[in-house]
């Protein structure tokens, strides 16, 4: 039988309780945050069209392709900057962030705080 990982429920009860607040438009889009183990992945999704608009994950080329493997906090800030330049190219300035659940530490918030840095505004 398998184990049940409570965690995992606590961050979807969370994400959830956000998400019934939390709406992205096409004027002011949600930027959506997904953190794994390894890897960090945000979207600027218009929720009424159901259309991602600009995304970034520490798996894209320009991120994965260092030579030298940089921290999980500093791909964070690196993926936070590619989304907010590849969101200001598309014409969004102001997002609503969705932090997906997550506590807005660490590498959620060096995400944050390199886009806002970057151009984007919530």
């Amino acid at each position: 039988m398998a184990k049940t990982n409570f965690n995992y429920l606590a961050r979807k009860r969370r994400h959830v309780r956000v998400r019934k607040n939390v709406s992205g438009t096409l004027e002011q889009p949600r930027l959506n945050v997904f953190r794994s183990l390894n890897h960090i992945y945000a979207q600027v999704i218009d929720d009424t069209n159901g259309v991602t608009l600009a995304q970034a994950s520490s798996l894209d080329t320009s991120i994965k392709s260092l030579t030298e493997k940089p921290s999980k906090t500093e791909r964070a800030k690196m993926v936070g900057r590619l989304v907010a330049e590849r969101a200001l190219k598309v014409g969004v300035t102001k997002v609503v962030f969705d932090r997906g659940g997550y506590k807005y530490h660490g590498r959620v918030k060096a995400l944050a705080d390199s886009s806002r840095k970057n151009g984007l505004k919530f």
